[in-house]
C-alpha cells in the first residue's frame, strides 16, 4: 500500500519510540538499565505529512538497466558474437533485477498523530489506512 499526503492512518501496532533512562525523581538510571518506555499504542490515529519514495539501486541493478538498453536499441545492429556477450551480461543480472522489481521503492512517511506526536522517516508499513 502507498501512503499519500493528507491520507488518515492509523498505526497497525504498537511502536516502541524511546527508552527512558531517568528515574522519577529525575536522577539518572544505573547505566544500561532503562526504567521505562516509550510507546505509541495500536490504533493511534492521524495524518500523513510527508511520503518519500527512495530509489536506491544497486549496482548490479543500474547495470542491468544500462546494458538492457544498449541491447534494446543497438543489439540489431551488432556483430553476432558481441550480441551473445551482451545478451549473456544481461542475462546474469536479470536476477537481481526481478529481485528489485518485486521488492519496489522503499517508501517512508512523515505521520503527525492528532495527540500531538509526530514519527518522521518510518516504513510506510507501520501504518494501515483508514
Amino acid at each position: 500500500m502507498t501512503l499519500k499526503e493528507g491520507q488518515r492512518v492509523r498505526l497497525a501496532s504498537d511502536t516502541r519510540l524511546i527508552d527512558a533512562v531517568a528515574e522519577a525523581d529525575g536522577a539518572p538510571a544505573p547505566a544500561g538499565a532503562p526504567t521505562a518506555f516509550l510507546s505509541l499504542a495500536a490504533g493511534t490515529e492521524g495524518t500523513v505529512e510527508r511520503v518519500v519514495e527512495h530509489q536506491d539501486q544497486s549496482e548490479g541493478v543500474r547495470e542491468y538497466v544500462r546494458l538492457k538498453s544498449l541491447l534494446d536499441a543497438f543489439g540489431g545492429d551488432m556483430p553476432p558474437e558481441s550480441r551473445r556477450r551482451l545478451e549473456a551480461q544481461v542475462g546474469s543480472l536479470e536476477p537481481e533485477w526481478i529481485d528489485y522489481q518485486q521488492q519496489g521503492p522503499l517508501v517512508t512517511v512523515r505521520v503527525r498523530f492528532d495527540n500531538g506526536f509526530v514519527l518522521d522517516d518510518v516504513h510506510e508499513g507501520l501504518f494501515a489506512g483508514q
